[in-house]
């Protein structure tokens, strides 16, 4: 029998979850964004929710009715729901509870630039349509068979809403909106660690409870002896490459991160005020309220771009993810440290070998080649999110991640 306990519902084991264990995480899911919408209420409820439109953000009401759209449209609306990954995604579902839901928030259909002139409805309406969804889904839980299969989807739905709630948090930050979270700490620095060479078993199998499409299948991956940092690069680490001119050395930049840094006329990374050793302090906004950060903190909101020119200028080189999934698993015990911000990895976003989409067809392939992976989690990450072997992704250019970066020797 499943014990029931916060810890249970808030922890890498939730991809192994039954029928109760689901239940109560797919709740608490959901208290979380309502929490997290409570702040956007009382900094935007006023105007309406309005936000500029930016590449990164959607509209705060678009956000939140989507949540409750991709659960409603791959559980209650699915009618091979039972099978799971081998379910066929685009065959015709049922009809929404809210007549509009798909022309307002199926984000394969509804382009992003889009979603800012959409009639959408207002918070009370959209609460609603969040509370009648997730009723339906709990109570077509409650029926379904406990097996890998079954229990798919409503898997499915929990992680992606808790994607969005990071999502969110990074919304409040971009938009300087005040929020009550912990940020990463000061931590032990600890020497650059030499990991031996090994044959490693990369991805998940089947047999692993739930997956994503992009961590299957697992292969064996031969891995030469190979050094890594213990932690995330420090801003005493990156205010060194700061003050050396490293946003004025084309040297150190790939080409398109170069013209990255250009077009921006960007001299430090997002949301820095003051940075360098002259002035002996690194100031960061953090949801509008600029902090003073320690050395010994990760340097965070870099882009891929910024990541790969602070290695070219150490003379290191971002980790293959096969080598940070290799030291998450094996070195904690010696201070490998992860899960304060993402980390870049040197390889571009590529499905693995003999790799086939899920039925939510949309959520990796699309975006192969051209975006880069992250691995680990960072603090606004939910505990069950933060599994070794889950595979994060974004464009080179994005900074309003909580994204920072480890390094290892060429």
């Amino acid at each position: 029998m499943q014990t029931l306990t916060h810890s249970s519902i808030d922890s890498p084991r939730m991809r192994r979850a039954g029928r109760d264990l689901l239940s109560l995480a797919l709740m608490d899911a959901r208290n979380h964004s309502l929490y997290l919408l409570s702040f956007f209420e009382r900094a935007l409820a006023s105007d309406d929710f309005a936000v500029p439109m930016l590449a990164e953000l959607n509209p705060p009401l678009w956000e939140l009715g989507h949540i409750g759209w991709f659960q409603e449209a791959w559980v209650a609306r699915n009618l091979t729901r039972h099978l799971g990954r081998q379910s066929n995604g685009s065959a015709p579902r049922l009809a929404s509870v809210e007549v509009n839901a798909d022309r307002w928030w199926d984000s394969s259909l509804v382009a992003h630039d889009t979603r800012w002139s959409l009639d959408l409805p207002d918070l009370a309406q959209t609460k609603a349509y969040l509370l009648e969804t997730l009723e339906c889904t709990l109570e077509l839980l409650e029926k379904a068979p406990d097996t890998d299969e079954a229990l798919y989807f409503y898997r499915l739905a929990l992680f992606h809403e808790d994607m969005h709630a990071e999502a969110l948090i990074r919304m409040a930050q971009t938009l300087n909106l005040p929020l009550d979270i912990s940020r990463p700490g000061p931590g032990i620095l600890r020497e650059a660690m030499l990991l031996p060479a090994t044959r490693w078993s990369l991805g998940l199998t089947g047999q692993d409870g739930f997956s994503f499409d992009n961590e299957r299948p697992a292969h064996e991956v031969s891995v030469p002896e190979f050094e890594i940092d213990a932690q995330a690069v420090t801003w005493a680490q990156f205010v060194e490459f700061v003050d050396d001119g490293g946003y004025d050395r084309s040297e150190f930049w790939h080409p398109r991160g170069w013209r990255f840094v250009q077009a921006g006329e960007r001299r430090a990374p997002r949301y820095v005020e003051q940075i360098g050793v002259a002035s002996g302090a690194v100031m960061q906004t953090c949801f509008g309220t600029p902090h003073r950060m320690l050395g010994s903190q990760p340097a965070m909101h870099l882009s891929w771009w910024e990541a790969d020119a602070w290695c070219r200028w150490a003379g290191r080189r971002l980790p293959a993810e096969v080598e940070w999934e290799i030291a998450a698993h094996t070195a904690a015990g010696r201070g490998f440290r992860w899960g304060e911000v993402w980390e870049w990895m040197g390889t571009s976003f590529r499905g693995y070998p003999g790799f086939e989409a899920d039925p939510y067809r949309d959520y990796s392939e699309p975006w192969f080649e051209t975006h880069k992976v992250l691995r680990g989690a960072s603090f606004a990450t939910r505990a069950r999110m933060k599994h070794p072997k889950y595979r994060n992704y974004a464009l080179p250019a994005r900074d309003d991640l909580f994204a920072g970066f480890r390094s290892c020797a060429v």
